[in-house]
């Protein structure tokens, strides 16, 4: 039995506007803004900070080593303790989950997460063939491990095994986009229809253009806070209930068969002639969450969960993510967005903020984006820092933040709450 720790607030966070093309902007420049919103929101000065976790996830956007720790003193915050933290695309989440781990140890009592990622100084092929390193660069990067090849067939299976259609995919682009016209910092806000997502060219199918997101520059900044520094800062602080991080294998054809992971409110006769994880199913998503419910005491998401922020990086893995967390059984992802449950207005909304599709994939900073809109969420300050209110969730009270890397070799979930 893990002991516990000490509870872990969310205080204030910053974000700058995702974008792509803006090289002009050095990478230290980007953060220190996401930062100063952060510190000023709140009033903190760098007194008030015990150190710090850095989050990038590749050295070779920036063409530099060591960034971190350049990040650090531009900040101020040298020589205080740091650390680079590096996943995939979810780097950002176990970022987020590194500072949770300073405060509740009782090694720190105010830690400042910082991510980033400058991806504009490279051409998009370039860029892709940065990301695909994050493949099995002895099997898979030979033969053209690049992400929508994988995705694309993850999807074909999932439509196979479950009848989901490319409408019900395009249907996630459509929502995440249009929330993300009232979100100042999303990099790519659109009123879509169904038949422009698929009429978009065709990338990998059953994957358009629309379905995948895009490269993006960006920062963002969350501050944590022990319980009793947390009140000292803010009326107004978010716990962070619990963390739950999963792992599989780097290659898809090394994950063996067998039962699904039940939560609480499934039972056996749910899954019995599915083969599990195949390629439709995200096992490290299955075991994060476990984790995540069970210290946060969730046995029914659906009803339980007001508002969710996941790694849609494309619209298939939306989809497979909402069966993963338990929003639906597996194989009813699609049908989950077909009857609107998802939707700003629906039972349980999910990336209001528009997403990794609309609001951008800076990966480094995107879990860390994630936890500062969720926090705002939960404080229901989204008017104020948005300057518009319609993407304020009512009566949101817990959330769910959820990054992913890789096929699903990393996955963190990490559940918050608005303090009564």
């Amino acid at each position: 039995m893990v002991s516990k720790g000490e509870n872990v607030y969310m205080v204030s966070g910053g974000v700058t506007k995702f974008s792509k093309a803006s090289p002009d902007m050095d990478f230290r420049l980007r953060v220190k803004k996401a930062f100063d919103y952060a510190m000023n929101d709140v009033g903190l000065s760098l007194e008030d900070i015990d150190g710090s976790v850095a989050s990038y996830f590749s050295d070779h956007f920036q063409r530099q080593l060591m960034s971190g720790i350049m990040v650090q003193d531009y900040l101020g915050l040298v020589p205080k303790p740091s650390k680079r933290i590096e996943g995939g695309g979810a780097t950002g989440g176990l970022a987020f989950q590194a500072g949770y781990e300073e405060i509740a140890s009782g090694r720190m009592d105010t830690v400042v997460v910082y991510g980033f990622e400058t991806m504009s100084h490279v051409n998009t092929w370039k860029g892709n063939e940065f990301i695909a390193l994050a493949s099995d660069t002895n099997f898979d990067y030979p033969i053209g491990g690049f992400y929508t090849g994988y995705y694309a067939m993850m999807a074909v299976r999932h439509m196979h095994e479950f009848g989901t259609t490319v409408e019900q995919l395009a249907k996630v682009s459509v929502k995440n986009h249009g929330n993300a016209l009232h979100n100042p910092y999303a990099q790519s806000p659109m009123k879509l229809t169904v038949e422009e997502v698929r009429n978009s060219p065709m990338v990998s199918y059953p994957l358009t253009r629309l379905d995948v997101c895009a490269m993006s520059d960006g920062a963002a900044v969350a501050i944590l806070a022990s319980e009793k520094k947390a009140f000292e800062i803010t009326d107004h602080p978010v716990l962070v209930k619990s963390i739950g991080t999963g792992t599989d294998t780097m290659r898809l054809a090394d994950r063996p068969m067998g039962k699904v992971p039940l939560l609480p409110h499934e039972k056996p006769s749910d899954y019995e002639n599915m083969k599990y994880p195949g390629v439709h199913s995200f096992r490290a998503g299955r075991t994060a969450a476990i984790e995540a419910y069970k210290k946060a005491g969730i046995t029914d998401p659906l009803n339980e969960i007001d508002v969710v922020e996941l790694h849609d990086a494309y619209t298939s893995s939306e989809i497979q993510t909402y069966e993963d967390l338990g929003l639906c059984k597996y194989g009813e992802g699609g049908q989950f967005i077909e009857e609107g449950k998802s939707t700003l207005h629906g039972k349980v909304p999910v990336n209001p903020s528009g997403g990794l599709l609309a609001a951008g994939h800076p990966v480094g900073a995107t879990g860390i984006m994630q936890a500062v809109f969720m926090f705002w969420q939960l404080q229901h300050t989204i008017g104020k820092h948005f300057h518009d209110d319609y993407l304020q969730v009512p009566r949101a009270k817990r959330g769910i933040i959820h990054s992913h890397a890789g096929t699903g070799t990393y996955v963190t979930v990490s559940v918050m709450e608005a303090v009564q």
